[in-house]
């Protein structure tokens, strides 16, 4: 059973940067699509960005092109996202989730439907 674990999250002021981390267990990270998802107050669930299983090809929402970079290490199983020039609508909580690479491509992960499966997340908020 995949287990999720996201760290990183934190208060930040606009402008500034951060480094999420999601660390999975329970499978072959190497064998998935992985992505960011973030959950605004009040909003549904989105995907922000989604990276294939090589690292070879990465989609990003457009609110987070050019600021936001996907990565994995594989050896690890963690997967990362490193976010700069933050703004106050990028508050929210992060989760990540893996699909099977044989079941989707890194831009179907990243759009509805979702995936069902999810850890707790990490609260990201971005406030002067």
């Amino acid at each position: 059973q995949v287990q999720l674990v996201e760290s990183g999250g934190g208060l930040v002021q606009p402008g500034g940067s951060l480094r999420l981390s999601c660390v999975v267990s329970g499978i072959d990270l190497e064998n998935y699509v992985i992505g960011w998802f973030r959950q605004a107050p009040g909003k549904e669930r989105e995907g922000v960005s989604c990276i294939d299983r090589k690292g070879g090809s990465t989609y990003y929402s457009d609110s987070a092109k050019g600021r936001f970079t996907i990565s994995r290490d594989n050896a690890k199983s963690i997967a990362y996202l490193q976010m700069t020039s933050l703004k106050s609508e990028d508050t929210g909580v992060y989760f990540c989730a893996p699909r099977p690479w044989v079941t989707t491509t890194v831009q179907q992960l990243c759009l509805p439907p979702l995936p069902r499966t999810w850890g707790r997340g990490t609260q990201v908020t971005v406030s002067s």
